[in-house]
C-alpha cells in the first residue's frame, strides 16, 4: 500500500473511532457500497423507496446531494415543480404549515420555503424528485438534523395515512441514500451494493484505488446486493461471491440488474428502446462507469459512431452542449437520466434522449428488508 493510500486508511480508522451516531426516532434503511460510484445506487434508492409506499409507508429520502450547492436541509423538487411553485412534498406551504397528505401538489403560485433543484440539490437528488412524486427528499449534509427536519415537517401527512403498517409504526421510513460510510447516523438495515462487472478494482484504497474502505467492511452489511449481473458471466459472479463470504458469511446476497425501460427526451416523453436497433448515435456521459452505459446501448443494437465521457458528476455549460451538437452533427445524441437532469436550463438539440435504466430484484429482497425492519409484518402488502 502506498503512503497516501495508507494515510487514507489511517484517517479512515480515526473517523470511526470519533464519529457517535445518532439515531432518528424512526427506522433507516442504508444504501452505499465501498467503491467510488457506479454501483447503481440511485436506482436503486428509487425502486426501494417505490416498493416502501407500496406497502402503505410514509417514506423519506435523505441524502448528502453530492456536488449540490445547497448545505440544507432543504426539500428537493424537480424542475417541473420548480417552474410551477409546487412543493415536491406536498406538506409545504408559504406558512410552512400542513397541507393534505399526497395531495397532487401545493397550489400554483405559491411560495415554497426550503427546496431546491437541479445543481442545488445535486444531480442525483435531482433525478430521484423527477422519478418520485410522492416520496420527500431532503439534502442536508447532516442527514440526522435532515431527518429530524422532514419529521417535523411530515407528522400531519403519515397520520393520515390508511396503512396498518402506518397505525403501528408511525414514524417515516428513512432511506439514506450512499450511507455505508455515514457512520454519523445510525442505521436498522444496511444494505452494501457491488457493482458484479468490477467490483472492486484493483483492490487498493483510495487514492491508488476506487476502495473507500478496506474489503474488510464489507463485514458491517447485513443485506449485499450484487448489481449489473446480467452484463457479468456465471464464473466471474460465482467468484465474487466466494470472496464476499469470506469476509461476511451471514448476510444473504441477492442479484440485481439495472434493466434499461425507454428512451426520455427533455419534455419526459418516453420512446421504446426498439429506436436504438441499427441507429447511428453519438453518446455521452459524466457517471463513473462510462464503459457500463456503452456497453448496455451496444447490447440494444445501436451502433456507437462516437462516444464522450465527463467526469462524475459534472456541471455542463452551454458550450459543451454546443460542443456536442457540433460533433454529433445530424446523429441521435443519448446520454443517461442522471446527465439529462442537469441539462434543462441549456439549449437542447431535438435529436437528444436519456436512456432510462431501472433496478429489477427479486421480490424476496424487498420481503426481508422490510421484516428487518418490521418483524413478521414486511411481507404484508
Amino acid at each position: 500500500m502506498g503512503l497516501l493510500s495508507l494515510l487514507y486508511g489511517l484517517g479512515l480508522k480515526c473517523r470511526k473511532l470519533v464519529v457517535k451516531p445518532q439515531r432518528l426516532p424512526a427506522k433507516v434503511i442504508s444504501v452505499g457500497n465501498i467503491t467510488l460510484g457506479g454501483t447503481g445506487k440511485t436506482p436503486a434508492v428509487i425502486a426501494i423507496a417505490e416498493e416502501a409506499r407500496k406497502r402503505g409507508l410514509q417514506t423519506c429520502i435523505l441524502t448528502r446531494g453530492y456536488k449540490g450547492k445547497v448545505k440544507g436541509p432543504c426539500f428537493v423538487q424537480s424542475i417541473e415543480q420548480s417552474k410551477d411553485k409546487i412543493s415536491p412534498n406536498p406538506s409545504l406551504t408559504k406558512r410552512g404549515t400542513i397541507n393534505p397528505p399526497f395531495s397532487k401538489g401545493g397550489q400554483r403560485g405559491d411560495y415554497i420555503p426550503h427546496t431546491c433543484t437541479g445543481q442545488d440539490a445535486g444531480d442525483e437528488p435531482a433525478l430521484m424528485a423527477e422519478r418520485l412524486k410522492d416520496v420527500p427528499i431532503v439534502k442536508c449534509a447532516d442527514r440526522y438534523k435532515g431527518g429530524m427536519y422532514a419529521i417535523s415537517n411530515l407528522k400531519s401527512q403519515i397520520s393520515n395515512l390508511n396503512s396498518s403498517l402506518v397505525t403501528r409504526h408511525p414514524s417515516p421510513v428513512f432511506i439514506l441514500d450512499d450511507g455505508f460510510q455515514h457512520w454519523a447516523l445510525h442505521r436498522d438495515v444496511d444494505i452494501l451494493l457491488i457493482d458484479a462487472t468490477n467490483p472492486f478494482g484493483n483492490e487498493k484504497l483510495f487514492p491508488e484505488g476506487r476502495l473507500r474502505e478496506p474489503l474488510s467492511s464489507m463485514k458491517r452489511a447485513q443485506v449485499i446486493v450484487l448489481t449489473k449481473t446480467d452484463m457479468a458471466g456465471k464464473e466471474l459472479l460465482s467468484a465474487l461471491v466466494r470472496k464476499i463470504k469470506r469476509y461476511n458469511p451471514e448476510a444473504p446476497i441477492y442479484t440485481a440488474t439495472h434493466k434499461p425501460a425507454a428512451l426520455i427526451n427533455a419534455e419526459r416523453e418516453s420512446a421504446g428502446l426498439d429506436n436504438l436497433k441499427n441507429k447511428n448515435i453519438y453518446a455521452f456521459a459524466g457517471i463513473a462507469n462510462p464503459d457500463y452505459f456503452k456497453d448496455v446501448l451496444i447490447s440494444h443494437g445501436a451502433n456507437m459512431v462516437k462516444f464522450k465521457s465527463f467526469r462524475d458528476h459534472h456541471l455542463y455549460k452551454q458550450s459543451d452542449m454546443d460542443k456536442i451538437k457540433t460533433e454529433a452533427q445530424e446523429l441521435d445524441i443519448i446520454t443517461t437520466e442522471k446527465d439529462l437532469v442537469k441539462l434543462r436550463d441549456l439549449q437542447l438539440p431535438e435529436k437528444l434522449f436519456a436512456l432510462r435504466i431501472e433496478f429489477a430484484i427479486e421480490d424476496a429482497f424487498y420481503d426481508y428488508i422490510f421484516e428487518l425492519l418490521f418483524p413478521l409484518v414486511g411481507n404484508l402488502s
